[in-house]
């Protein structure tokens, strides 16, 4: 199965999407719902409208979508299922912080990206690894 990595960046006022694997695929959206949307409209679009010999490889057989977020785009996405307060005690970034990377007031330090994605990744594998007795 291809894996079809799109990057979702925000905008001050909508979200973007790009494959940075698969040539032709591109969207936008007002929410990052609408924006997925988009993204399978793109694909749906290239197979009705290109001969199967156009369409790139990614999309001929099976594939995932694989979703890379911008830090704004995540922190909008999620900051409604998880609090800044929450994520600040997750990532140590004080939620002040996240709130300037969340409305664009401000861009993450590359050492700042992988912080808050560590903390993230660490805290997912923990929820995996619950049992509810």
């Amino acid at each position: 199965m291809e894996k079809i990595i799109v990057n979702i960046c925000a905008s001050s006022d909508s979200f973007g999407a790009y494959s940075e694997n698969c040539e032709g695929i591109y969207a936008a959206g007002d929410t990052i719902e609408a924006c997925k949307k988009d993204v399978e409209k793109a694909i749906a679009l290239i197979k009705k409208n290109l001969p199967e010999s156009q369409w790139p490889e990614q999309i001929k057989g099976e594939y995932k979508l694989v979703w890379h977020y911008d830090v704004q785009s995540l922190l909008l996405n999620y900051g409604t299922m998880l609090s800044l307060s929450g994520l600040e005690r997750v990532t140590g970034i004080h939620q002040k912080q996240l709130w300037a990377y969340m409305h664009g007031r401000s861009k993450p330090r590359k050492q700042q990206k992988e912080r808050i994605e560590e903390s993230l990744h660490r805290f997912a594998g923990e929820l995996a690894d619950i049992a509810v007795l």
